[in-house]
Parts: structure tokens; C-alpha cells; sequence
């Protein structure tokens, strides 16, 4: 009785002093970690990206300003920002500023083009699948011209999309890999470089005809969708629909209390909205950008305290949002788990030696 007694106090108190231990360093990084920009501004420069189709998109890119004792050489991935339907891309100049301070290269084209949708052809500035391989084509020949502002920063081996409305159901349809109506001309391929995408205000009834629950064949590549709970276009239970068609995780899905369709431009738009935000535009730009940035470096960056930031401490640390999300098991956690385990096994096996030999010790008295 006392052996057994013994030895489930020696197991419970490793455990529970390796699961104090876990605590507290998840804890630690919940309370420690600033999800703040990692640098102070950043600029833009205008540019012109060839298109496969024989034109080119009037396109601006944003990247962080480096400091002295900054290095980030080689190592800022891009982000295409795929525009809303007739919204001109200077309309996201401060949400794509704010983006690339955390550390992306952000493009912005202007895309004009003609889609044929189920109630007729429309012509404007309409994002397409074919965008995400033109400005990766590019961005590769940016980065062997010396004379380009972001030769020597750039990793053009991580693609990561974003998206407004439109746009956001034309990357959904890019990180599947296939063709879609109205939201792609001609063939696509994904390329391998593509390994995350954050959209707001979108949903993949956008463009798409009507029918059963929209299944997102994501094939592994993280998707978080950002919506404004007063959003007027684009409604919110569409793109909760969409983020439970969503096969892969890790996958999120993050409310914006106040915002509307145009939390994520430069001004909101009384003409195409009906419906006006209770939040500040301001606050809304910087909640949509963060939120989408921390996703993405957390997922395709493997940056572990963003990732944290937003699985694990969440919409705690920040009463603008609300968050639903589902995560794969961190390797380094589960490892740390399995140990936890071979030392509780160890502890009962050093036990009953110790039991084992004081019982023979008692025999030879």
C-alpha cells in the first residue's frame, strides 16, 4: 500500500512540476510577447508587373525600413494583396504600410480586366488567379536587379496572399490550385512558393454560384478569414459557412466588432456599404493588419510567439476580436509531452526498483 502510495506521489509531482514548467513558459510568452510591427515604418515605390495576358498592372510596393543594426538580408517574404472588385489599390495603402513593418514585402497591383459573372460581363479593377504567378515571376526578376529598392531583402521561396472580398475568394480559389470561374482566365498552376493566405471580408460564394456548403480543399496551407460583424456586403454567415468548408487547419477565423465591408480601406464607402462601422477606421485598418500578419508569420514563417499570439493567448489579449481557430499539435510541444511521459514511466520504474530492494533487504534480516 505505501509502494503504490509512494509511487503515485513521485508521478503526479513530476507531472505536475513538467506541466508548471509548460505553463509557465507558454505563459511567459503569452505575457512577453509584443504583437506590435517589428519595424518603426515603411515606403513604397510604383512599378509596372507584366501580365501573362500581354498587359501589365499598374502595381505599389511596400517594405520595411531598415535600422542600422537591422539585417535583414534575403529574408522578407512577399505578400500579394489581391484587391476587392473596383477598389483602387491606393485604397489599402495604410493597411499594406502596417502589413510590411511586421515584416513582409507587400504587392499591390491595380488589375483591370473584363469577367464574365453568372448575371453578365463586368469590367473594372477585378483580381484573378493569374496575378499570383505574374507577380511571383516578378518579384523573382527583382531580386537579381540590383538597381530594385528590395533586390538585397527579398525571399521569393515564401508567397503569402492576402485579399478583400473578391480578391480574398480569388486566393481561397489560388491556394486550392485549380481553375474557377469568373475568378480565373485561361489555366493556373499553384506554385510551391504559395503557403498562406488571410482574407477579409470574403467569403467563396463570392463570384461562385449558389448551392450546399463550400468545400475549401486547402491541401494543407494555412487560411484565416477576417470579417467585420457589421460588414453589408459580403455576410458574415457566408464566410463562417466558408471557414468550416475549410479541410486543413491550421485555419482561423477572426471578428471584428464594428467594422464593415471597408474596415480595411483607407475610408469607408458610403456608396457601395450600407451599413456603417461603430469602430474607428484607424483602429480597424491596424486590428484587420495585425491580426493578419501575426497569422501568417506565425503559419508560414514558423514564427512561434505570433503563432501563439494566435491560437493560444487569442482574442484574450485583445478586446477588439473574437477568435475561433483550430491548430495541428506543435512538434516541439508534443515532443516535450512524449518526454513527459518516458520520465513518469522512468519514475515508476525507479520506484519499484527501490520497493524491490528494500524487500530483499527485509528477507535477509
Amino acid at each position: 500500500m505505501n509502494f503504490f502510495s509512494s509511487k503515485k506521489q513521485s508521478s503526479v509531482a513530476i507531472v505536475g512540476a513538467l506541466m508548471i514548467t509548460l505553463g509557465v513558459e507558454r505563459s511567459a510568452v503569452g505575457a512577453t510577447f509584443n504583437p506590435a510591427p517589428l519595424f518603426e515604418s515603411a515606403v513604397s515605390y510604383s512599378t509596372n508587373i507584366p501580365r501573362t495576358d500581354g498587359g501589365v498592372d499598374s502595381t505599389d510596393i511596400y517594405y520595411p525600413v531598415l535600422s542600422s543594426t537591422q539585417n535583414q538580408q534575403n529574408s522578407l517574404p512577399i505578400a500579394l494583396l489581391l484587391q476587392g472588385a473596383l477598389v483602387d489599390k491606393s485604397d489599402y495603402s495604410t493597411f499594406a504600410n502596417t502589413v510590411a513593418r511586421y515584416g513582409f514585402v507587400v504587392v499591390v497591383p491595380n488589375h483591370l480586366r473584363t469577367a464574365i459573372s453568372p448575371t453578365g460581363a463586368v469590367t473594372g479593377l477585378i483580381a484573378e488567379q493569374q496575378q499570383v504567378n505574374d507577380v511571383l515571376t516578378y518579384i523573382q526578376t527583382e531580386k537579381s536587379t540590383p538597381s530594385s529598392p528590395i533586390a538585397n531583402s527579398l525571399d521569393p521561396s515564401t508567397l503569402v496572399l492576402l485579399g478583400h472580398s473578391f480578391g480574398g475568394s480569388v486566393g481561397i480559389a489560388a491556394i486550392q490550385g485549380q481553375c474557377f470561374p469568373t475568378l480565373c482566365t485561361g489555366n493556373f498552376t499553384r506554385p510551391k512558393e504559395l503557403k498562406a493566405g488571410v482574407f477579409y471580408g470574403t467569403n467563396f460564394r463570392i463570384g461562385q454560384s449558389s448551392g450546399g456548403l463550400p468545400i475549401i480543399d486547402n491541401d494543407g496551407i494555412p487560411i484565416a478569414l477576417v470579417q467585420g460583424n457589421r460588414d453589408g456586403v459580403a455576410n458574415p454567415a457566408n464566410a463562417q459557412e466558408t471557414y468550416a468548408g475549410i479541410q486543413d487547419p491550421p485555419k482561423a477565423f477572426i471578428t471584428i466588432p464594428g467594422a464593415n465591408h471597408y474596415g480595411i480601406t483607407n475610408e469607408d464607402n458610403l456608396i457601395r456599404e450600407t451599413v456603417r462601422p461603430t469602430i474607428n477606421q484607424d483602429v480597424a485598418i491596424e486590428t484587420i493588419a495585425r491580426w493578419s500578419a501575426l497569422f501568417l508569420r506565425g503559419t508560414a514563417l514558423n514564427d512561434k510567439n505570433s503563432l501563439d499570439y494566435v491560437f493560444n493567448t487569442d482574442d484574450t489579449l485583445d478586446q477588439k476580436v473574437s477568435v475561433e481557430s483550430v491548430v495541428k499539435p506543435i512538434p516541439e510541444y508534443t515532443s516535450v509531452v512524449s518526454l513527459l511521459v518516458l520520465g513518469v514511466i522512468g519514475a515508476s520504474s525507479l520506484n519499484r526498483k527501490k520497493q524491490k530492494l528494500v524487500k530483499n533487504k527485509v528477507l535477509k534480516f
